[in-house]
């Protein structure tokens, strides 16, 4: 049976209906899987950026701790150094108030001759040469003279040795010091400087550590007094 125009018509608007179906159909699927792959990207790359936001800042942040105890850091350390520099100053004061005084000991004649027998016999045990030179202040000379005579037979006793010995007196020592003596060997070569300012700083060195804990307090990252 042979169809009819409007059966023709019929059947192609059918197929036509159904291409249609089909296209908006695959046209939906499309924009859904364009979607979903856009926001599966979307999402990828919001989330890439947040590791990198949050790498940034914790990398600024690790940068402004390090900052901060470096800058921490430098302020101890300036602190410290302010504070050894007081101690250092306070120490040299100290010292300088000694110095100062150690004249005083030249002005009572019976104390400073005392002082210069145990100075002058010390610088013979030191030397133990068979000839000696003296250097002394020019006003110190009678007085040193007077130590040299007293301590020559207590060193000849003990050392069972002769010994001569000379003040020089074409060079004293200078009008600034406060007194005791400079004992050389016979060429000169060896000396023993037993001035009062060399005494007060052999002194001042040997009992540093007391001194500083005395004045400071022990220091309790130090085992050991140097």
């Amino acid at each position: 049976m042979a169809l009819t125009d409007a059966d023709v018509q019929k059947q192609i608007k059918h197929m036509m209906a159904f291409i249609e179906q089909e296209a908006s159909e695959k046209v939906e699927e499309i924009h859904a899987k364009a979607e979903e792959e856009f926001n599966i990207e979307k999402g990828r790359l919001v989330q890439t950026q947040r590791v990198k936001i949050m790498e940034y800042f914790e990398k600024k942040e690790k940068q402004i701790e390090q900052h901060k105890k470096i800058q921490m850091s430098n302020l101890m350390n300036q602190a410290r150094l302010k504070v050894l520099k007081a101690r250092d100053d306070m120490i040299k004061e100290l010292l300088n108030d000694a110095r100062q005084r150690l004249a005083e000991v030249a002005q009572d004649p019976a104390e400073y001759s005392t002082l210069l027998e145990g100075l002058v016999l010390q610088g013979f045990y030191r030397l133990l040469e068979p000839k000696v030179t003296i250097r002394c202040r020019q006003q110190d000379v009678d007085v040193v003279q007077a130590a040299v005579d007293k301590s020559i037979p207590i060193y000849k006793d003990a050392v069972k040795s002769n010994i001569v010995v000379k003040i020089d007196q074409e060079r004293f020592l200078p009008s600034g010091v406060c007194g005791g003596v400079e004992l050389y060997n016979d060429n000169g070569k060896i000396k023993v400087c037993n001035t009062l300012e060399s005494r007060l700083e052999l002194i001042a060195q040997q009992m540093m550590p007391e001194i500083r804990v005395s004045l400071f307090g022990a220091n309790p990252n130090r085992k050991f007094l140097d």
